[in-house]
């Protein structure tokens, strides 16, 4: 399969508790920070600027957005969609399906399962998806084109943060 559209998937940092809160409202740990800004320069060392970012509008995955994106050399365009908050792996491929066709390379900083399941779906494998891991997906074809049934896609490559010491 050549890749025409590259889809990269992330899941938000590590993120603390919020007793008697919003779950929306849930803010990154120190510990968060710090991999969500490793992840940032990974994708600068590869060179991976996404053209669009579709980001849950959830305190802590704009948070790990916001720590990424200051790794990066170029400004996407970022759309905080409140649709990605409970959105479930077969959501996410519909409201993909949705980026238009001069959008080679898309990212989604989101939550689980969502995440590892659209990780397996588009791949064929199952996806380990701790807080902060990405996936960079190689795909066919256009994004309103994606299956919902799987394999479409090639993992390139993935990054999980190192293990707390």
């Amino acid at each position: 399969m050549t890749a025409q559209r590259q889809l990269i998937v992330m899941r938000h940092a590590k993120a603390g508790e919020l007793p008697g809160g919003p779950d929306v409202e849930r803010a990154l740990r120190p510990r968060g920070c710090r991999n969500a800004t490793a992840a940032g320069a990974w994708l600068a060392a590869r060179g991976l600027v996404p053209d669009l970012v579709l980001c849950s509008n959830a305190r802590r995955a704009r948070q790990t957005w916001q720590y990424v994106s200051a790794e990066l050399a170029g400004e996407p365009r970022v759309v905080n969609d409140p649709r990605l908050y409970h959105a479930d792996a077969a959501d996410l491929l519909e409201i993909f399906a949705e980026t238009t066709a001069e959008v080679r390379s898309l990212m989604y900083v989101g939550h689980n399962p969502a995440a590892a399941d659209l990780a397996e779906i588009l791949t064929g494998s199952p996806a380990e998806f701790p807080a902060a891991a990405i996936a960079i997906i190689g795909l066919g074809g256009d994004w309103p084109d994606l299956p919902q049934d799987g394999g479409a896609g090639q993992l390139v490559a993935a990054w999980t943060p190192p293990p707390e010491s």
